[in-house]
């Protein structure tokens, strides 16, 4: 029993006030767009005096630049062209290393039959 009392009585904390009083922070994004009006739409963009809107995963141009989309249809094809010619490059050269391992290991082997034919040629002496 201490002599001047609890030396250890800490205070009692107060309850912590809740930083939101709203519930709305539960809500799925479904339902606080019926019940808040919270539609906004795609976002849209103007650079150079072009409008892009984002949907479904690409941007569109929305301005009538017809010719912008006809540049992208364009290099889209030129993309997948250049896409099939390397893909057969890679064939090719994946065939050419083949043709080379298939020619040293038949070198090799020719070299070996060699030494072994001058071996035993050189035994008979």
């Amino acid at each position: 029993m201490p002599l001047f009392g609890n030396t250890f009585s800490p205070k009692k904390v107060p309850p912590r006030k809740s930083a939101s009083l709203s519930n709305l922070h539960a809500l799925d994004r479904t339902t606080k767009e019926v019940e808040l009006g919270l539609d906004y739409g795609s976002p849209n963009i103007n650079i150079a005096g072009q409008s892009l809107k984002f949907e479904n995963g690409q941007w569109i141009t929305e301005s009538g630049g017809t010719g912008s989309q006809r540049e992208v249809q364009r290099l889209r094809k030129r993309n997948q062209q250049l896409e099939e010619e390397n893909n057969l490059l890679r064939v090719k050269v994946d065939l050419l290393l083949d043709m080379l391992s298939e020619a040293a290991a038949d070198a090799h082997l020719k070299e070996k039959e060699m030494e072994e034919i001058k071996n035993l040629t050189g035994r008979r002496k």
